[in-house]
Protein backbone atom coordinates (compact mmCIF):
# COMPACT_ATOMS: atom_id res chain seq x y z
CA UNK A 1 0.00 0.00 0.00
CA UNK A 2 2.97 1.95 0.78
CA UNK A 3 4.02 1.81 -2.74
CA UNK A 4 1.17 2.83 -4.12
CA UNK A 5 0.95 5.78 -2.38
CA UNK A 6 4.38 6.48 -3.07
CA UNK A 7 4.04 6.17 -6.72
CA UNK A 8 0.66 8.18 -6.29
CA UNK A 9 2.52 11.38 -4.72
CA UNK A 10 5.29 11.07 -7.43
CA UNK A 11 2.91 10.82 -10.08
CA UNK A 12 1.00 14.08 -8.97
CA UNK A 13 4.72 15.92 -8.34
CA UNK A 14 5.00 15.07 -12.07
CA UNK A 15 8.75 13.33 -10.39
CA UNK A 16 7.81 10.19 -12.94
CA UNK A 17 5.80 9.18 -16.12
CA UNK A 18 5.23 6.87 -18.69
CA UNK A 19 5.68 6.18 -22.11
CA UNK A 20 1.97 6.55 -23.19
CA UNK A 21 2.00 7.55 -26.94
CA UNK A 22 5.30 5.86 -27.37
CA UNK A 23 3.75 2.17 -26.81
CA UNK A 24 0.21 3.54 -28.83
CA UNK A 25 0.05 0.20 -31.02
CA UNK A 26 -0.04 -1.95 -28.12
CA UNK A 27 -3.42 -0.16 -27.06
CA UNK A 28 -4.79 -0.13 -30.68
CA UNK A 29 -4.56 -3.93 -30.65
CA UNK A 30 -6.19 -4.10 -26.97
CA UNK A 31 -8.83 -2.12 -28.04
CA UNK A 32 -9.54 -3.49 -31.59
CA UNK A 33 -9.20 -6.90 -29.98
CA UNK A 34 -12.06 -5.55 -26.95
CA UNK A 35 -14.14 -4.02 -29.73
CA UNK A 36 -14.13 -6.98 -32.15
CA UNK A 37 -15.14 -9.29 -28.75
CA UNK A 38 -17.91 -6.91 -28.45
CA UNK A 39 -19.29 -7.10 -31.82
CA UNK A 40 -19.02 -10.92 -32.39
CA UNK A 41 -21.04 -11.24 -29.29
CA UNK A 42 -23.65 -8.62 -30.94
CA UNK A 43 -23.96 -10.76 -33.39
CA UNK A 44 -23.90 -14.14 -32.07
CA UNK A 45 -25.86 -13.23 -29.19
CA UNK A 46 -27.61 -10.05 -29.85
CA UNK A 47 -29.33 -8.04 -26.86
CA UNK A 48 -31.58 -9.03 -24.76
CA UNK A 49 -34.07 -6.43 -24.97
CA UNK A 50 -36.37 -5.45 -22.58
CA UNK A 51 -40.41 -5.12 -22.28
CA UNK A 52 -40.54 -1.58 -23.21
CA UNK A 53 -38.77 -2.77 -26.64
CA UNK A 54 -40.37 -5.97 -27.06
CA UNK A 55 -43.72 -5.91 -25.82
CA UNK A 56 -45.01 -7.59 -22.79
CA UNK A 57 -46.96 -8.05 -19.62
CA UNK A 58 -46.24 -7.02 -16.15
CA UNK A 59 -48.04 -8.71 -13.58
CA UNK A 60 -48.47 -7.01 -9.81
CA UNK A 61 -49.28 -9.35 -6.65
CA UNK A 62 -50.40 -8.25 -3.51
CA UNK A 63 -48.33 -9.37 -0.06
CA UNK A 64 -47.81 -13.20 -0.38
CA UNK A 65 -46.10 -15.96 1.15
CA UNK A 66 -44.94 -16.94 -2.54
CA UNK A 67 -41.37 -16.46 -2.90
CA UNK A 68 -39.52 -14.78 -6.11
CA UNK A 69 -38.24 -18.55 -6.96
CA UNK A 70 -41.64 -19.97 -6.75
CA UNK A 71 -43.29 -17.21 -9.04
CA UNK A 72 -40.24 -17.24 -11.44
CA UNK A 73 -40.75 -21.30 -11.89
CA UNK A 74 -44.77 -20.78 -11.95
CA UNK A 75 -44.38 -17.72 -14.60
CA UNK A 76 -42.49 -19.61 -17.07
CA UNK A 77 -44.31 -23.11 -16.87
CA UNK A 78 -47.25 -21.06 -18.23
CA UNK A 79 -46.29 -18.21 -20.15
CA UNK A 80 -43.35 -20.53 -21.94
CA UNK A 81 -41.46 -17.29 -21.78
CA UNK A 82 -38.33 -16.59 -18.95
CA UNK A 83 -39.87 -14.09 -16.41
CA UNK A 84 -38.09 -11.32 -14.61
CA UNK A 85 -39.60 -11.23 -11.10
CA UNK A 86 -38.89 -9.19 -8.52
CA UNK A 87 -39.68 -8.52 -4.86
CA UNK A 88 -41.67 -5.01 -3.98
CA UNK A 89 -41.66 -3.76 -0.40
CA UNK A 90 -45.03 -4.47 0.10
CA UNK A 91 -44.21 -7.74 0.17
CA UNK A 92 -46.16 -8.41 -3.32
CA UNK A 93 -44.39 -9.23 -6.45
CA UNK A 94 -43.55 -7.62 -9.64
CA UNK A 95 -43.82 -10.57 -12.84
CA UNK A 96 -42.57 -8.79 -15.84
CA UNK A 97 -43.37 -11.52 -18.84
CA UNK A 98 -42.02 -10.02 -22.75
CA UNK A 99 -44.32 -11.54 -25.53
CA UNK A 100 -47.55 -11.45 -24.25
CA UNK A 101 -50.12 -9.80 -26.36
CA UNK A 102 -53.49 -8.86 -25.16
CA UNK A 103 -55.27 -12.03 -26.21
CA UNK A 104 -52.60 -14.09 -23.79
CA UNK A 105 -52.83 -11.45 -21.36
CA UNK A 106 -56.05 -12.35 -19.58
CA UNK A 107 -55.03 -16.60 -19.75
CA UNK A 108 -51.95 -15.97 -18.12
CA UNK A 109 -53.56 -13.90 -15.08
CA UNK A 110 -56.00 -16.16 -14.92
CA UNK A 111 -53.41 -19.22 -14.50
CA UNK A 112 -50.87 -17.41 -12.17
CA UNK A 113 -53.62 -16.20 -9.60
CA UNK A 114 -54.67 -19.80 -9.70
CA UNK A 115 -51.01 -21.42 -9.16
CA UNK A 116 -49.94 -18.78 -6.43
CA UNK A 117 -53.71 -19.25 -4.52
CA UNK A 118 -54.27 -15.34 -5.29
CA UNK A 119 -57.50 -14.11 -6.44
CA UNK A 120 -57.74 -12.96 -9.88
CA UNK A 121 -58.84 -9.10 -9.65
CA UNK A 122 -56.10 -8.61 -7.29
CA UNK A 123 -53.59 -9.08 -10.34
CA UNK A 124 -52.54 -5.77 -11.55
CA UNK A 125 -52.07 -6.63 -15.26
CA UNK A 126 -50.49 -3.97 -17.44
CA UNK A 127 -49.75 -4.32 -20.85
CA UNK A 128 -46.90 -2.60 -22.80
CA UNK A 129 -46.62 -2.22 -26.30
CA UNK A 130 -43.28 -2.37 -28.26
CA UNK A 131 -43.87 0.70 -30.41
CA UNK A 132 -43.21 2.91 -27.03
CA UNK A 133 -40.08 1.16 -26.51
CA UNK A 134 -39.24 1.76 -30.45
CA UNK A 135 -39.98 5.42 -29.93
CA UNK A 136 -37.65 5.47 -27.14
CA UNK A 137 -35.11 4.26 -29.02
CA UNK A 138 -35.68 6.35 -31.85
CA UNK A 139 -35.34 9.12 -29.96
CA UNK A 140 -32.15 8.02 -28.03
CA UNK A 141 -30.00 7.52 -31.66
CA UNK A 142 -31.38 10.90 -32.86
CA UNK A 143 -29.70 12.35 -29.44
CA UNK A 144 -26.97 10.10 -29.91
CA UNK A 145 -26.70 11.35 -33.72
CA UNK A 146 -27.10 15.33 -32.77
CA UNK A 147 -24.43 15.09 -29.69
CA UNK A 148 -21.90 13.15 -31.83
CA UNK A 149 -22.44 16.16 -34.76
CA UNK A 150 -22.04 19.22 -32.08
CA UNK A 151 -19.04 16.91 -30.44
CA UNK A 152 -17.60 17.42 -33.49
CA UNK A 153 -18.16 20.68 -34.44
CA UNK A 154 -17.39 22.16 -30.82
CA UNK A 155 -13.84 20.40 -31.28
CA UNK A 156 -13.30 21.35 -34.33
CA UNK A 157 -13.49 24.41 -33.54
CA UNK A 158 -12.22 25.09 -30.40
CA UNK A 159 -8.79 22.82 -31.04
CA UNK A 160 -8.61 21.01 -34.89
CA UNK A 161 -9.89 18.64 -36.60
CA UNK A 162 -7.74 15.89 -35.71
CA UNK A 163 -8.97 16.25 -31.97
CA UNK A 164 -12.32 16.03 -33.32
CA UNK A 165 -12.24 13.09 -34.90
CA UNK A 166 -9.83 11.01 -32.31
CA UNK A 167 -12.05 12.09 -29.71
CA UNK A 168 -15.68 11.03 -32.19
CA UNK A 169 -13.55 7.15 -32.58
CA UNK A 170 -12.82 7.28 -28.52
CA UNK A 171 -16.38 7.76 -27.81
CA UNK A 172 -17.84 4.89 -30.87
CA UNK A 173 -15.26 3.03 -29.42
CA UNK A 174 -16.63 3.56 -25.72
CA UNK A 175 -19.86 2.79 -26.84
CA UNK A 176 -19.32 -0.44 -28.23
CA UNK A 177 -17.62 -2.19 -25.66
CA UNK A 178 -20.30 -1.14 -23.13
CA UNK A 179 -23.07 -2.47 -25.78
CA UNK A 180 -20.90 -5.36 -26.23
CA UNK A 181 -20.69 -6.14 -22.46
CA UNK A 182 -24.41 -6.24 -22.24
CA UNK A 183 -24.89 -8.52 -24.92
CA UNK A 184 -22.29 -10.65 -22.83
CA UNK A 185 -23.31 -10.79 -19.80
CA UNK A 186 -26.73 -10.81 -21.12
CA UNK A 187 -28.22 -8.03 -18.86
CA UNK A 188 -31.71 -6.74 -19.73
CA UNK A 189 -31.36 -3.91 -22.23
CA UNK A 190 -34.40 -1.16 -21.19
CA UNK A 191 -34.96 2.79 -21.27
CA UNK A 192 -32.59 2.47 -18.08
CA UNK A 193 -30.15 0.83 -19.90
CA UNK A 194 -30.55 3.93 -22.90
CA UNK A 195 -30.32 7.01 -20.49
CA UNK A 196 -26.74 5.17 -18.79
CA UNK A 197 -25.30 4.84 -22.55
CA UNK A 198 -26.40 8.58 -23.40
CA UNK A 199 -24.84 9.51 -19.67
CA UNK A 200 -21.34 8.37 -20.49
CA UNK A 201 -21.13 10.18 -23.41
CA UNK A 202 -20.46 13.37 -21.37
CA UNK A 203 -18.08 11.59 -19.12
CA UNK A 204 -16.69 10.04 -21.65
CA UNK A 205 -16.13 13.33 -23.13
CA UNK A 206 -14.67 15.14 -19.96
CA UNK A 207 -11.55 13.30 -19.33
CA UNK A 208 -10.65 13.58 -23.43
CA UNK A 209 -11.20 17.31 -23.09
CA UNK A 210 -9.01 17.76 -20.47
CA UNK A 211 -6.00 15.91 -22.19
CA UNK A 212 -6.60 18.19 -25.35
CA UNK A 213 -7.00 21.41 -23.28
CA UNK A 214 -3.57 20.47 -21.70
CA UNK A 215 -2.22 19.53 -25.78
CA UNK A 216 -3.24 22.50 -26.92
CA UNK A 217 -1.22 24.75 -24.47
CA UNK A 218 1.56 23.03 -24.86
CA UNK A 219 2.07 22.77 -28.70
CA UNK A 220 2.32 26.82 -29.06
CA UNK A 221 5.28 27.27 -30.96
CA UNK A 222 5.97 23.80 -30.92
CA UNK A 223 8.11 24.91 -34.39
CA UNK A 224 10.15 27.09 -32.96
CA UNK A 225 12.13 24.37 -30.98
CA UNK A 226 14.11 21.45 -31.57
CA UNK A 227 13.74 19.19 -28.36
CA UNK A 228 10.41 17.39 -28.16
CA UNK A 229 8.44 15.96 -30.77
CA UNK A 230 4.95 16.24 -31.18
CA UNK A 231 4.47 12.88 -29.91
CA UNK A 232 6.43 13.46 -26.73
CA UNK A 233 4.20 16.90 -25.79
CA UNK A 234 1.22 14.44 -26.34
CA UNK A 235 2.62 11.93 -24.16
CA UNK A 236 3.48 15.12 -21.55
CA UNK A 237 0.16 16.39 -21.48
CA UNK A 238 -1.46 12.91 -21.07
CA UNK A 239 0.90 12.51 -17.89
CA UNK A 240 0.09 16.02 -16.69
CA UNK A 241 -3.69 15.09 -16.68
CA UNK A 242 -3.32 11.71 -15.27
CA UNK A 243 -3.74 11.47 -11.36
CA UNK A 244 -6.52 13.92 -12.50
CA UNK A 245 -8.26 11.54 -15.12
CA UNK A 246 -7.44 8.92 -12.34
CA UNK A 247 -8.83 10.52 -8.79
CA UNK A 248 -12.59 11.68 -11.53
CA UNK A 249 -12.73 7.61 -12.58
CA UNK A 250 -12.40 6.60 -9.22
CA UNK A 251 -14.61 9.32 -7.72
CA UNK A 252 -17.07 8.56 -10.49
CA UNK A 253 -16.75 4.54 -10.46
CA UNK A 254 -17.41 4.36 -6.63
CA UNK A 255 -21.19 5.40 -6.09
CA UNK A 256 -22.33 3.69 -9.45
CA UNK A 257 -20.11 0.28 -7.90
CA UNK A 258 -22.41 0.76 -5.09
CA UNK A 259 -25.65 1.06 -7.45
CA UNK A 260 -24.51 -2.05 -9.42
CA UNK A 261 -23.41 -4.21 -6.75
CA UNK A 262 -25.36 -3.21 -3.42
CA UNK A 263 -28.10 -1.94 -4.99
CA UNK A 264 -28.80 -4.47 -7.73
CA UNK A 265 -27.02 -7.15 -6.61
CA UNK A 266 -28.83 -7.55 -2.85
CA UNK A 267 -31.26 -5.66 -2.99
CA UNK A 268 -32.26 -7.24 -6.08
CA UNK A 269 -33.39 -3.77 -7.87
CA UNK A 270 -33.69 -4.84 -11.62
CA UNK A 271 -33.59 -0.84 -13.28
CA UNK A 272 -30.42 0.17 -10.72
CA UNK A 273 -28.77 -3.02 -12.80
CA UNK A 274 -30.19 -1.50 -15.99
CA UNK A 275 -28.53 2.01 -15.50
CA UNK A 276 -25.66 1.22 -12.88
CA UNK A 277 -24.22 -1.63 -15.65
CA UNK A 278 -23.93 1.05 -18.69
CA UNK A 279 -22.33 3.66 -16.38
CA UNK A 280 -19.77 1.42 -15.04
CA UNK A 281 -18.83 0.01 -17.86
CA UNK A 282 -19.03 3.66 -20.06
CA UNK A 283 -16.69 5.52 -17.34
CA UNK A 284 -13.87 2.94 -17.54
CA UNK A 285 -14.06 2.75 -20.87
CA UNK A 286 -13.82 6.77 -21.24
CA UNK A 287 -11.17 6.99 -18.89
CA UNK A 288 -9.35 4.02 -20.66
CA UNK A 289 -9.97 5.70 -24.56
CA UNK A 290 -8.90 9.36 -23.38
CA UNK A 291 -5.60 8.24 -22.35
CA UNK A 292 -4.78 5.24 -24.51
CA UNK A 293 -6.92 6.23 -27.79
CA UNK A 294 -7.67 9.27 -27.80
CA UNK A 295 -4.79 11.41 -27.46
CA UNK A 296 -2.34 8.64 -29.28
CA UNK A 297 -4.63 8.89 -32.01
CA UNK A 298 -4.37 13.03 -32.03
CA UNK A 299 -0.25 12.14 -32.21
CA UNK A 300 -0.92 9.58 -35.09
CA UNK A 301 -2.24 12.16 -37.44
CA UNK A 302 -0.50 15.30 -36.36
CA UNK A 303 2.43 13.14 -37.13
CA UNK A 304 2.09 12.68 -40.48
CA UNK A 305 2.23 16.76 -41.00
CA UNK A 306 4.43 18.14 -43.05
CA UNK A 307 5.70 20.41 -40.59
CA UNK A 308 5.89 18.15 -38.01
CA UNK A 309 7.81 15.51 -39.68
CA UNK A 310 10.32 18.07 -40.56
CA UNK A 311 10.30 18.85 -36.48
CA UNK A 312 10.98 15.20 -36.06
CA UNK A 313 13.75 15.21 -38.41
CA UNK A 314 15.28 18.46 -36.51
CA UNK A 315 14.62 16.94 -33.34
CA UNK A 316 16.14 13.31 -33.93
CA UNK A 317 19.15 15.20 -36.10
CA UNK A 318 19.98 17.16 -33.10
CA UNK A 319 19.95 14.35 -30.87
CA UNK A 320 22.46 12.40 -33.19
CA UNK A 321 24.66 15.14 -33.62
CA UNK A 322 25.21 16.03 -30.08
CA UNK A 323 25.80 12.19 -29.73
CA UNK A 324 28.09 12.16 -32.08
CA UNK A 325 29.84 14.67 -30.29
CA UNK A 326 29.72 12.90 -27.31
CA UNK A 327 27.34 15.38 -25.61
CA UNK A 328 24.50 13.22 -24.80
CA UNK A 329 24.91 13.04 -21.19
CA UNK A 330 22.97 16.01 -19.90
CA UNK A 331 21.11 17.20 -22.97
CA UNK A 332 19.66 14.05 -23.61
CA UNK A 333 18.77 13.31 -19.59
CA UNK A 334 17.22 16.68 -19.53
CA UNK A 335 14.69 16.14 -23.02
CA UNK A 336 14.16 12.33 -22.26
CA UNK A 337 13.07 13.69 -19.00
CA UNK A 338 10.87 16.04 -19.94
CA UNK A 339 9.13 14.26 -22.86
CA UNK A 340 8.12 12.00 -19.94
CA UNK A 341 7.04 14.69 -16.86
CA UNK A 342 3.95 16.49 -17.09
CA UNK A 343 4.55 20.62 -17.77
CA UNK A 344 4.13 20.86 -14.11
CA UNK A 345 7.36 20.01 -12.99
CA UNK A 346 9.46 20.79 -16.39
CA UNK A 347 8.15 24.47 -15.11
CA UNK A 348 9.54 24.17 -11.97
CA UNK A 349 12.93 22.92 -12.74
CA UNK A 350 12.44 19.57 -10.92
CA UNK A 351 13.53 17.45 -12.71
CA UNK A 352 14.33 13.79 -11.34
CA UNK A 353 17.80 12.90 -11.86
CA UNK A 354 19.30 9.07 -13.08
CA UNK A 355 19.74 8.49 -9.42
CA UNK A 356 16.73 10.16 -8.21
CA UNK A 357 18.16 13.57 -7.34
CA UNK A 358 16.45 16.80 -7.88
CA UNK A 359 18.58 19.07 -10.47
CA UNK A 360 17.98 22.56 -11.58
CA UNK A 361 17.67 22.89 -15.72
CA UNK A 362 18.48 26.01 -17.52
CA UNK A 363 14.82 27.75 -18.67
CA UNK A 364 16.55 29.04 -21.77
CA UNK A 365 18.16 25.55 -23.34
CA UNK A 366 17.03 24.93 -26.92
Amino acid sequence: MSRLGNLGARLYQGEVGYDFVGKRKVWYGVSILITITAIVALAVQGLNMGIEFKGGAVFTTPKSDVGVARATEVAEEISDHIPIVQELGTGGLRIQISGVDTAEADRVQAELAKALNIEADKINADLVGPSWGEQIANKAWTGLGVFMLLVVVYLAIAFEWRMAVAALVALIHDITITVGIYSLVGFEVTVGTVIGLLTILGYSLYDTVVVFDSLKEGQKDITKQTRFTYSEIANRSINSTLVRSINTTVVALLPVAGLLFIGGGFLGAGMLNDISLSLFVGLAAGAYSSIFIATPLVADLKERDPQMKALKKRVLAKRAAAEARGEAGEDQQDEASDAAVPDGAAAAGAVVGPRGRGRGRPSGRR
